[in-house]
């Protein structure tokens, strides 16, 4: 299999991990505080896999030149705001609606990366990203009416938390290409640089908002170092298989977490996994075969 293969299962497993380990941390700290932990935690391990990289390619650090800059910053904005839209949502009228809404992110990369960046997709790859999208929203197990989704303002909370994590990917992969360096190198630099400059924004935003956040941060520091850890590993997955390849088929691929958060959650939750569930689990799976065997 392709190497962008490998480091997608790593990172869609790392995300399923790191969303349990989350679901436990909202106890203890509000959502922003949860948001920060996957950065502030994750930091010294970013360094110290950018300095393994360089260690282990005997390559030196490329320049962070002006297109690598606006691309990477840009990017650092739209995955904050992704998740403040997401975090609003929390705050109208059924929001399972908005969270199910924000799992479009998968169509919005093949779409926007179309648009704006030029990428291409075989018409077998559309067919993956669709049957894999509505896998993911079946899974959800979300009921959509004409009031929920058109006069719920949480819904379009919901898709702009989505666009912001499309554009995101889209701009990681933009920015990665841009150092024109080798592409598991050039992937840790964009790694590195993006979770420095969100440490420090929401760091910040965390101590301005409520101080206490960060004593809680502190006290709950073995659960915060796990979100931490298992985030930069999910993290170097995502960052080096949308170097390697077209973001749209990364994502497409990545919509196994689902299926993966689904087993954690029988498993460890003890939660019953519905008929629909599996259904949309099917049509995951069916997705995945799709876009390895044939797109």
């Amino acid at each position: 299999m392709d190497i962008w293969i490998y480091f997608t299962l790593l990172a869609a497993l790392m995300q399923a991990i790191r969303t349990a380990g989350q679901k436990q941390l909202t106890q203890h700290l509000n959502a922003m505080a949860t948001t920060a932990v996957r950065y502030i935690y994750a930091l010294p391990f970013a360094w110290l896999y950018l300095w393994w990289v360089l260690d282990y390619r005997q390559l030196t650090m490329p320049e962070l030149n002006s297109t690598f800059l606006q691309y990477a910053l840009i990017a650092c904005v739209m995955q904050i705001l992704g998740t403040v839209c997401l975090v609003a949502a929390f705050n109208y009228r059924n929001f399972a609606v908005a969270t199910s809404l924000a799992k479009t992110e998968a169509i919005q990369v093949a779409v926007l990366g179309v648009v704006l960046f030029s990428a291409s997709l075989t018409a077998l790859g559309w067919l993956s990203v669709v049957i894999g999208v509505v896998g993911v929203l079946l899974v959800s197990k979300v009921r959509f009416t004409y009031k929920d989704v058109f006069q719920n303002p949480g819904a379009g909370f919901g898709l702009a938390a989505g666009l912001g994590l499309a554009l995101t990917t889209l701009l990681i992969r933009q920015s990665s290409l841009a150092l024109n360096s080798d592409l598991l190198l050039s992937a840790a630099v964009t790694l590195t640089f993006m979770i420095t400059v969100q440490t420090l924004f929401s760091l910040v935003y965390v101590y301005w908002q409520d101080k206490q956040q960060v004593q809680f941060m502190i006290r709950q520091w073995r659960l915060c170092l796990f979100v931490g850890v298992t985030s930069v590993i999910g993290s170097i997955g995502w960052f080096t298989a949308t170097s390697f390849q077209n973001a749209a088929y990364v994502k497409a691929l990545g919509q196994v977490e689902f299926f993966i958060t689904l087993f954690i959650t029988y498993r460890i939750f003890k939660e019953k996994i519905s008929l629909i569930e599996y259904l949309g689990m099917g049509l995951i799976i069916a997705s995945v075969v799709i876009l390895l065997v044939w797109a």
